[in-house]
């Protein structure tokens, strides 16, 4: 019975990692969108983190009263903070990062963010490395595989990405800080919701600290241009909203994911978004497939499923070993 719940709930967090995947490269797009009109990456930022943290409010009222959750305390409220200040310099990077170059490379840049999250996960022990176990083995080979296989598809596309364009060196350079910052902050994801619980909490305080730190960079960038500022009641608007709401889905899923899986599981699935951004800009823009999206997209769903194996049977593993462990018996005093 534990097993089956163990293989449900694991299927449900795999789904909802994939989703959230094809939601990221969506709000790339967008932004993408919006920013070649004009508007500015730091504004887009404000007015998205403003509309997600409205759509979360009603969300956090009915998570306090339909469950007990502990006190937010000072510490509590630190890690939040910082959690909020890591992505909101990740965001800045990665939103400008997106307006010099394009969704694409956002996709493609994001295979740094396994390597750096498992090594750190190494190195604060949240992740245990064995050569002895298959499993360990698995992990790292798969994690190897993953990020060879995103390389593969990004450097294949060659004369694109070999270009001396200066605006997509600046972009690359940007998207690379994003990863790297997003892979400290899954870490402290992990870390404050082992103290608070609550994913739609955590989320919303950490939207409202994203918004209050670009709300204030914002103000410094744009002071000079009160048009940036205004915006345009069209596809605009309905960019933001969806911007904000994809956000706000995207990092509850995240938090509940990190939670129940840790975090170097959560940065596995980055290379993923490569071939939906692939398969996304070949659809709706018909760009050109090449060869090396396809080599790259085998190794990548190689390395994604031995990574995948190899925490699914440690799970499992531990799950059997609490159950089938007996009791520990004290030794008679008297024989």
């Amino acid at each position: 019975m534990a097993e089956g719940r163990l293989c449900t709930r694991d299927g449900l967090i795999l789904t909802a990692m994939v989703l959230t995947e094809f939601s990221n490269v969506g709000v790339n797009t967008l932004v993408k969108s919006v920013t070649s009109k004009g508007l500015s990456p730091f504004v887009v930022l404000v007015y998205s983190y403003a509309f997600g943290s409205l759509l979360l409010l009603p969300l956090a009222f009915f998570s306090f009263r339909s469950r007990s959750l502990p006190p937010l305390t000072s510490s509590v409220l630190y890690k939040m903070g910082l959690l909020g200040l890591i992505v909101s310099a990740a965001q800045i990077a990665g939103y400008n990062g997106i307006k010099y170059s394009s969704p694409t490379l956002s996709s493609a840049m994001s295979n740094v963010n396994p390597a750096f999250t498992f090594i750190l996960a190494i190195i604060f022990r949240m992740e245990k490395i064995s050569i002895r176990k298959e499993t360990s083995v698995a992990k790292v080979l798969g994690t190897l595989l993953s990020i060879i296989g995103a390389l593969v598809v990004t450097l294949y596309h060659g004369p694109v990405l070999m270009s001396s364009h200066s605006d997509w060196v600046i972009g690359g350079g940007l998207l690379a800080l994003q990863y790297i910052l997003l892979s400290f902050s899954y870490l402290v994801m992990a870390h404050t919701m082992s103290r608070y619980p609550s994913t739609v909490v955590v989320t919303l305080v950490h939207n409202v600290c994203i918004l209050i730190v670009c709300a204030f960079v914002s103000l410094l960038v744009e002071k000079d241009d009160s048009k940036a500022w205004i915006i345009r009641f069209d596809v605009t608007l309905i960019s933001l909203v969806a911007t904000g709401a994809l956000n706000s889905a995207y990092y509850i899923i995240h938090t509940w994911a990190v939670s129940h899986k840790g975090p170097v599981y959560l940065s596995m699935f980055k290379p993923l978004s490569i071939l939906i951004a692939a398969a996304s800009t070949t659809i709706f823009l018909n760009e050109t497939i090449y060869l090396g999206i396809l080599i790259g997209g085998v190794l990548i769903a190689i390395g994604f499923y031995m990574v995948l194996w190899g925490k699914a049977k440690e799970a499992k593993g531990e799950l059997l070993g609490s159950i089938e462990s007996p009791p520990s018996q004290k030794a008679p005093l008297l024989g």
